[in-house]
């Protein structure tokens, strides 16, 4: 077996993890433009590095962002979500005033909710079947 370089190793594992993102604007307001996707990929990026994550991929568009996050398994995807979408939404609203008219009541950019997947490696039926290929041990 070859060694894969996307495998990444911790005190006392090794691991390959990746979630596929979605956050969703309040309202599903259009909101965003380039240089506001721009800004929210470098602010998202940051916020992975203080995690030892790594922001694979970013993209977006006027309502939505899509994230693709390499992630240690001492990491909780509910507090990576909770920090990028409150960093993202702090930092944007204060860089960006255009942004504030669109939530002057609410005072959030993103919607509460978001899309969470995991991403990458075996397709389960061939984890299931190798699974159930293994020997048991005899009584």
């Amino acid at each position: 077996m070859g060694f894969d370089e996307n495998v990444r190793t911790g005190r006392h594992c090794v691991f390959r993890m990746h979630v596929h993102l979605v956050f969703v604007t309040k309202y599903r307001h259009s909101v965003f433009a380039d240089r506001h996707l721009t800004r929210c990929e470098e602010i998202m990026r940051s916020v992975c590095e203080d995690f030892e994550a790594e922001l694979v991929e970013f993209n977006g568009e006027a309502n939505h962002v899509h994230l693709l996050v390499n992630f240690p398994p001492k990491v909780a995807v509910s507090k990576l979500v909770n920090s990028l979408k409150g960093v993202s939404s702090r930092r944007l609203r204060q860089e960006h005033p255009e942004l504030v008219r669109h939530y002057w009541q609410a005072q959030r950019l993103w919607s509460g909710s978001y899309f969470a997947g995991s991403a990458g490696g075996t397709p389960l039926s061939i984890v299931k079947q190798y699974i159930e290929q293994q020997n048991q041990p005899p009584l």
